[in-house]
């Protein structure tokens, strides 16, 4: 029987625009595929989550790019071992789902691409993917990150990153191990990412109206998260 492990390295971002496409080398090894002639055309579109046959994401990829939409597919380095090799691959973070932005006016030629079993729904409507979240997983990957998969977290501490290519981005503050990860969610694909992270570089988000509740500002555990955390543990 194969041992099969993995461990994240770098990141890397699949991001195609249609017609003619180039490729350019950013920071930390991410490739981002683009096309500038037609940058800003499909600005304040929404996205869309497309749910694919499972390891044909990157092959659909391509063939949306090709039919002319916007697509979006955040990647990771893994290294999958085996008792007598070892291989880096690389994996969608969101495994089994695309994301495209656009008018969904030519779905026809979206669910006609094969390896395509929907698009999402909520209801009777199209899901559609928050601006933010995207923003948010494309600075994952283009940062200087370790980041990988984690299973769909909604509740927990809720921080936000106070300093360095993340400042801004909220996310749960998990503890593995010796370390401290940010995990990141895309809500309508109930789908997670973690990345590690400093936890002196985070500070809690206090929901709204409880402030209120602390006329002197809020208890010294909430400052003191970090601390509370590896104190439990």
């Amino acid at each position: 029987m194969w041992k099969i492990g993995a461990v994240a390295h770098r990141a890397k971002l699949c991001f195609s625009d249609p017609k003619k496409v180039i490729q350019r080398k950013v920071r930390h090894d991410v490739t981002i595929t683009s096309n500038p002639a037609d940058a800003g055309t499909s600005q304040g579109q929404p996205w869309w989550a497309l749910y694919t046959r499972h390891q044909h994401e990157k092959t659909i990829a391509t063939m949306l790019s090709a039919k002319g939409f916007e697509v979006f597919l955040p990647l990771y380095e893994s290294t999958r071992r085996w008792k007598d090799r070892s291989k880096l691959l690389s994996l969608p973070l969101f495994p089994c789902y695309v994301f495209v932005r656009g008018e969904l006016d030519r779905r026809l030629q979206i669910m006609t691409t094969p390896g395509i079993h929907m698009i999402l729904c909520n209801g009777e409507h199209f899901a559609t993917i928050p601006e933010d979240e995207i923003h948010t997983i494309r600075r994952t990957v283009e940062g200087p990150f370790r980041i990988e998969p984690h299973p769909f977290l909604k509740c927990g501490e809720r921080v936000r990153v106070t300093r360095g290519a993340l400042e801004g981005v909220e996310g749960i503050l998990v503890r593995k191990k010796s370390s401290y990860r940010l995990v990141l969610s895309v809500d309508m694909v109930a789908q997670s990412v973690s990345i590690e992270i400093d936890a002196n570089d985070v500070e809690p988000v206090i929901v709204r109206g409880v402030a209120a509740s602390f006329p002197s500002g809020p208890p010294a555990s909430v400052g003191t998260l970090a601390a509370a955390m590896q104190t439990s543990s």
